[in-house]
């Protein structure tokens, strides 16, 4: 499978940690010292009010790589997109982004999960798109990824008071949407993919991370919304992380000084930091370039894959290698995959 072209969208405005803290009644050195994170984009207001949905940020995605891949929406075979927080149960995201689209009679396949699950929905993609008949440089498939957490964050309360674990929630997350064009064939400019993969890292390992669904008969549940085991998450992903390019390496027989990009887990800006740090030191690769977002867009979940890949791809030159990794905290799911230009 070749990765074409890549696009995100954010909404509104960057806003920063001053605005934020304000807002929080938080110290914003509190938060750049704690996350490392300068900007994010909330697709409601700090007031409450809503002002995007997700399926408005996957279509202005969509249709940005789709001009860059030099494409039209009756090219493709398929739309897949891998979010953790839907607009509705159903009809599924996928589906209202896939008719806004006007993609009249191709699947549109919806992934539940964090943050691996862009390189999910490439692996579902790769599948995808063995099962279609060649065309000219075709078959293409759209794979979408984005999460709009804000809007499971409850800003009414006294923030002082609330545990580290929740509150860590409401400094790291930004919200966003990828979109990524894929084909069965190389084009100018494409970068061909390696070694897709995705896998159960931890069995048994308690979850990172929660998201709540409420419905009419829970909704008063006394359980948060959303919360975080900081903690582990610090302690394991550096671990996993590294695992997971130290297989592709060993897998594709690439060694460290073929390695000239470095797509890490982005979580936090500090965090991210110390990932990369551990995976130059762990693996050899100190000349591979970092290629991150987290810092200027918060967590944005799964739009972090593609917005990565958006800013890889303009740097690649032919033969140049990537490797991506990320770590899904909620049930510890592994993940990543290489790159290499056309």
């Amino acid at each position: 499978m070749h990765l074409l072209a890549a696009a995100t969208a954010l909404p509104g405005p960057a806003i920063g940690n001053e605005v934020l803290a304000g807002r929080l009644g938080l110290s914003a050195e509190w938060v750049e010292m704690f996350i490392g994170t300068r900007t994010r984009h909330f697709a409601v207001d700090l007031a409450g009010g809503v002002g995007c949905l997700l399926a408005d940020l996957c279509e202005q995605a969509a249709v940005r790589s789709l001009e860059r891949a030099g494409l039209t929406v009756r090219d493709l075979s398929f739309v897949v997109l891998a979010t953790a927080t839907p607009d509705s149960l159903m009809p599924t995201t996928a589906a209202v982004v896939a008719d806004r689209l006007g993609a009249a009679g191709i699947p549109a396949y919806q992934l539940q999960s964090g943050c691996s699950g862009a390189v999910q929905a490439f692996t579902l993609a790769e599948a995808l798109l063995a099962q279609q008949p060649a065309g000219p440089g075709g078959p293409y498939g759209l794979v979408l990824g984005g999460d709009v957490c804000a809007k499971h964050l409850d800003l009414e309360q006294d923030f002082r008071r609330m545990p580290p674990a929740q509150l860590v929630n409401y400094v790291i997350f930004g919200d966003g949407a990828g979109a990524a064009v894929v084909s069965a064939a190389p084009a100018p400019g494409s970068a061909a993919f390696h070694g897709l993969g995705n896998r159960l890292a931890l069995p048994g390992q308690p979850p990172g991370q929660h998201v709540e669904w409420y419905g009419a008969a829970d909704r008063d549940s006394a359980l948060p919304p959303v919360s975080e085991d900081y903690k582990a998450v610090e302690f394991l992903v550096p671990e996993l992380a590294q695992q997971v390019c130290a297989d592709l390496l060993d897998t594709l027989g690439w060694s460290a000084p073929d390695l000239g990009y470095l797509l890490p887990p982005q979580l936090g800006g500090l965090m991210t930091r110390r990932i990369t740090a551990a995976l130059r030191a762990g693996l050899g690769v100190e000349k591979a370039v970092e290629i991150s977002c987290v810092a200027d867009t918060g967590n944005t979940g799964n739009a972090l894959v593609l917005s990565q890949l958006e800013q890889l791809l303009p740097l690649l030159t032919p033969g140049a290698r990537a490797l991506c990794a990320c770590v899904e905290s909620s049930r510890w799911i592994s993940a990543g995959f290489a790159l290499e230009a056309s």
